[in-house]
């Protein structure tokens, strides 16, 4: 186990990283992270993730350099653990343990017995159940664990090590309520530096300072993410302010060089035809000339001058500007009326077929324009449910109507066909609808012209999550019924917003899981509903 470093920091100087296809993620980066809590935020893409591993040392930088002053846990979000893996081993803490059990036994040679750290197991115990697994066998295969119960394993591993700096990446995604408890409250009381990659708000609220990663680079806003939030909006507001009165002051330069242009020609003009009517001798007509030429040339040169000044001062207020914008998005269709079933559900019963009564006894009617939030915690039943009133799983008994169109949107938007075009998704999931039709409401939702031609497979999470509201709420006869299980999990805050956008225009009813309590409260959640735990009903 390591020991606490008095005043841990890493810096990064010169760091620069790029995709294997060559595509520059940040360059020239010069960073430093001491024993504060920060909050890495930018887009999917833009190399989150890439600077936890060359922060923790899982890749070198190809540019620039990073020094550490002590020890560095690493909670990774895709971890490679093996099939047949134990939780001790998934933990990081096998070996440990195995050294702590041949010593208690008699078994450990003199030279190990100086190595066994005998606080290994009382610590591990202790890490697990403040992280809500008390009593977890160590010796259990780590793929029994729910996803929830195994980050939070893996970040019981890290804390046992006592790092003196804590990276973790989008540790709260497939928590529910008390296991995103959990990493708030280590989050409140870790020592050391911690250094956090999450789209989750609550979460981003609890941080010391924001680093945000753009096209435009990396920039540091002191505070938390409401403070990170209003300072960007007013540095926003500064630099597209900025680019509107550069944008002017091109346009003016423009017209005034154009102006002066017609006004030297008009001038030379009455010149020349005065000078041809008074006969003038031709050595001073030919001085003149000269003379009108080297003003020309002055001129010309001036108007370049300034059209470049007026270029330049224009491209340094576009480089201000992030490219990205709010998405604003029109949905057609009426809203349902207040009062006509959307779904009915009587007395049912199913599941899959390794659980077939994980929904026992259930009942539900959802009317109008409703939006509800199903709660619970991991494993209650919350996609089965889904599921089964999707028709993706069959049940045991009961009744389930749904007398408007519906559309189950997940996190993989498995809605969409990935061998074909958005266009072409559309058409088959509104089938009534022409290409024309089709490019139309993909350009509401901000797929135009050759972004409609492209396959789900070539866009990211955000825009494929997109993609899937556009086919499914986009058309002239929108679902009246949205499904959503977790579709915002692994989504940059961006596009979440971008969803968000998205829902608050839909005039049908949905049923949300999501343990994101700021992405629920911003869609306007009007209902919740809790599954209990061994799924008998609701709460």
């Amino acid at each position: 186990m390591s020991t606490r470093s008095s005043s841990p920091t890493v810096t990064l100087t010169g760091l620069s990283a790029a995709t294997p296809d060559g595509h520059t993620l940040f360059k020239n980066l010069d960073l430093s992270f001491g024993s504060e809590r920060t909050g890495l935020v930018g887009r999917n893409g833009t190399g989150k993730t890439t600077l936890l591993e060359l922060i923790a040392g899982l890749r070198e930088p190809a540019i620039g350099t990073i020094q550490r002053r002590g020890s560095i846990g690493y909670l990774r979000q895709w971890p490679d653990i093996a099939d047949n893996a134990t939780v001790a081993e998934a933990m990081g803490l096998a070996d440990h343990l195995a050294l702590f059990r041949r010593g208690l036994s008699g078994e450990a040679t003199s030279d190990e017995l100086d190595l066994i750290d005998w606080t290994i197991e009382a610590e591990m115990e202790a890490a697990l159940a403040r992280l809500g697994l008390a009593d977890l066998d160590p010796d259990r295969p780590f793929k029994q664990l729910s996803g929830g119960e195994q980050t939070r394993a893996r970040l019981a591993g890290l804390l046992t090590q006592k790092p003196d700096f804590l990276a973790m990446d989008e540790p709260t995604n497939h928590l529910d309520r008390a296991g995103r408890a959990f990493i708030a409250e280590i989050v409140e009381s870790f020592k050391g530096g911690l250094l956090i990659v999450s789209h989750d708000r609550e979460l981003l609220e609890r941080m010391d300072r924001i680093v945000e990663i753009t096209t435009l680079g990396v920039t540091v806003w002191g505070g938390n993410y409401s403070f990170y939030r209003a300072e960007k909006a007013r540095a926003t507001e500064r630099a597209e302010g900025e680019l509107a009165s550069a944008r002017q002051h091109a346009d003016r330069t423009a017209r005034d060089i154009e102006a002066a242009r017609q006004r030297k020609e008009k001038r030379d003009a009455v010149g020349k035809k005065g000078r041809a009517s008074a006969g003038q001798p031709k050595i001073l007509l030919d001085a003149a000339k000269e003379r009108a030429e080297g003003s020309a040339g002055g001129v010309g040169r001036l108007a370049l001058r300034q059209q470049a000044e007026a270029e330049d001062r224009l491209s340094s207020a576009k480089e201000a500007v992030e490219r990205a914008r709010k998405l604003d998005f029109h949905v057609s269709g009426t809203e349902l009326p207040a009062g006509k079933i959307v779904l009915s559900i009587e007395d049912l019963t199913g599941g899959p077929p390794q659980n077939p009564r994980a929904i026992q006894g259930l009942s539900l009617t959802v009317t109008g324009a409703e939006r509800i939030a199903l709660e619970g915690p991991n494993g209650a039943g919350k996609t089965t449910l889904l599921r089964l009133i999707a028709g993706q799983l069959a049940a045991a008994t009961g009744r389930i109507h749904c007398p408007v169109p519906l559309a189950y949107l997940d996190q993989r938007a498995a809605i969409l066909d990935f061998g074909m075009s958005l266009v072409e998704n559309f058409r088959r999931l509104n089938p009534g609808a022409t290409d024309n039709a089709a490019y139309a409401a993909l350009a509401r939702f901000h797929f135009r012209n050759e972004a409609a031609r492209l396959t789900p497979a070539t866009l990211s999470g955000g825009e494929r999550l997109r993609a899937a509201l556009a086919c499914a709420i986009g058309g002239e006869d929108p679902a009246g019924l949205l499904l959503l299980d977790e579709p915002v999990n692994h989504l940059d805050i961006e596009s979440v917003e971008a969803v968000e956008d998205a829902l608050n225009a839909y005039r049908g009813a949905f049923i949300a899981v999501s343990h994101d309590a700021a992405f629920l409260a911003n869609i306007g959640v009007t209902r919740r509903i809790s599954l209990e735990k061994r799924g008998s009903g609701l709460n």
